[in-house]
This record gives structure tokens, C-alpha cells and sequence, in this order.
């Protein structure tokens, strides 16, 4: 039963991406038929096979679009880092020691609760158009993120694996770090997953604001000569490097945590 299981599985999954593929073919020539005809203005949705003809042209004949997704993945690492670095910092020792987590709890509330897009003005003044503003603005999306699963995995630990532990011997360190820790991982890597992306939409965010590099910089300028398809192509360009991070965070978790 299993194997015909597996081979029906198997089945359904060709049929849906075969599926798929059509859908999409369908979708693409209806939107090229339309903007041909000026059904709706190509202003306005632009032509896929312009669109395709900007992405082959930024690709691989002048790499406009990876020179610019250069500065886009620095600032994107940069800000993932620090807040994985700050977030789990602070995550555990919340946890350890409850009175400082009452103690930030108004800060952080706060500072949570703001949209961060108004904070870009203030680090374009702090930081200025390169790097570091861009990196401010990815990090104040990404630092909530993990902080809170930190918390959260911390906590959701089976108090009766604490319990038994601590009748074997472990002490309260022994318990922390090989009882407590390890069973928040998975909930942390959850976390890391939707930083990154929170990362990268914070830095794209601060490009389009005001920068003088970037994938974000790019769409600003396409945008404001009414470049229709070359706004589509960057925006497919950061659908498919989106993908691809995502990917690449799954491998490394299903890489770590290969022991669950």
C-alpha cells in the first residue's frame, strides 16, 4: 500500500506541475495578447516578452541587476546577522532573567508596535545613503522577529524533561544549555526563515526611500521613467532571489537539525 501510495503521490505531483506550467503559459500569452492590442495600456502592466528581453539583457549581457543585487545581499547579511546576534541575545536572557525582559518590555513594545518605515528618515540621517542606513532599517525587522521566537522556543521546553534532568544531577547551566536551548532551535530557525526575508524587504524598503545602490534604487529609477517592463523584470529578478534564500535557509535547517 505504501509503495502504491508513494507512485500515486508521485503521479499527482507531475500532473500538478505539468498543471502549473500550463497555467502559467496561458497567463503569459493573455498578457502579452493584451498589451499587443492595448486592451489595457502597456504603461501600465507592461509585454512579457519585453519584460523576459530586460531580464536576459540585465543577466547576461550588461549584469546590471546582479552588480546592483550585490549591494541589495550585503546589506540584506549585514542586518540578518546583527539581528540574529541581538535577537537570541536578548531572547535568552529573557528567559534566564525575567526582570530585564519587564524592564524593556515598554521599550521594545514600542519600538514593535512603530511601523519601521517611519524610522527610515531618521537612519538616512544617522547613517546616511550607504550601507549602514539600509542595514539599520533591515535590522529593526529582523531583531522582533527572532527575538520573540527566541522566547517562545525558550519557553515551550516540556517542563518534565527540565524536571528529569534536573534529578539526574544537571544543574541549572547543564540545563540551560542542553535541555533548554536545543529544544528551542526548531522554533528559532522558524524565526530565522522569516527574518531573512523581513531583512531583505527592510533593506529594499530603505533602497526605494533614498540610496545610491541597490535593487531598490534600481526599481525607483525604473519607476520614475515609466519603465513599466524593466520595474516587472526587477521585481521577477526579487521574486526568484527570494525563492532561492528561502531555499538555501531550509537546506541549512534541514542540514542542523538532522537529529529531531
Amino acid at each position: 500500500m505504501d509503495e502504491n501510495n508513494q507512485r500515486w503521490m508521485k503521479g499527482d505531483g507531475l500532473y500538478v506541475l505539468i498543471a502549473q506550467v500550463v497555467a502559467l503559459a496561458l497567463f503569459l500569452f493573455l498578457w502579452e495578447w493584451a498589451s499587443r492590442e492595448r486592451i489595457i495600456d502597456p504603461i501600465f502592466i507592461g509585454q512579457p516578452t519585453k519584460i523576459f528581453a530586460y531580464l536576459y539583457n540585465g543577466t547576461l549581457v550588461d549584469p546590471i541587476l546582479f552588480r546592483e543585487a550585490f549591494w541589495t545581499l550585503a546589506a540584506t547579511g549585514a542586518a540578518f546577522f546583527l539581528g540574529i546576534v541581538a535577537g537570541i541575545l536578548f531572547g535568552l536572557l529573557f528567559v534566564v532573567w525575567p526582570v530585564s525582559e519587564k524592564f524593556f518590555d515598554p521599550l521594545f513594545s514600542g519600538l514593535n508596535a512603530l511601523p519601521r518605515i517611519a524610522l527610515a528618515p531618521l537612519f538616512l540621517l544617522w547613517f546616511g545613503l550607504g550601507l549602514g542606513s539600509k542595514i539599520a532599517l533591515g535590522f529593526s525587522l529582523t531583531f522582533f522577529i527572532i527575538l520573540n521566537n527566541t522566547i517562545a522556543g525558550a519557553r515551550s521546553v516540556d517542563t518534565d524533561w527540565i524536571v528529569l534532568s534536573r534529578m539526574l544531577g544537571a544543574n541549572k547551566a547543564t540545563t540551560f544549555f542542553k535541555v533548554t536551548l536545543i529544544s528551542a532551535v526548531p522554533t528559532i530557525f522558524s524565526g530565522l526563515r522569516l527574518g531573512l526575508i523581513y531583512a531583505l524587504l527592510g533593506v529594499i524598503a530603505s533602497e526605494i526611500i533614498a540610496a545610491q545602490r541597490g535593487l531598490g534604487q534600481l526599481l525607483t529609477y525604473l519607476a520614475g521613467t515609466f519603465d513599466t517592463n524593466g520595474v516587472f523584470a526587477v521585481l521577477f529578478f526579487l521574486a526568484i532571489m527570494s525563492v532561492i534564500l528561502m531555499k538555501f535557509m531550509s537546506w541549512i535547517e534541514a542540514r542542523l537539525l538532522r537529529w529531531r
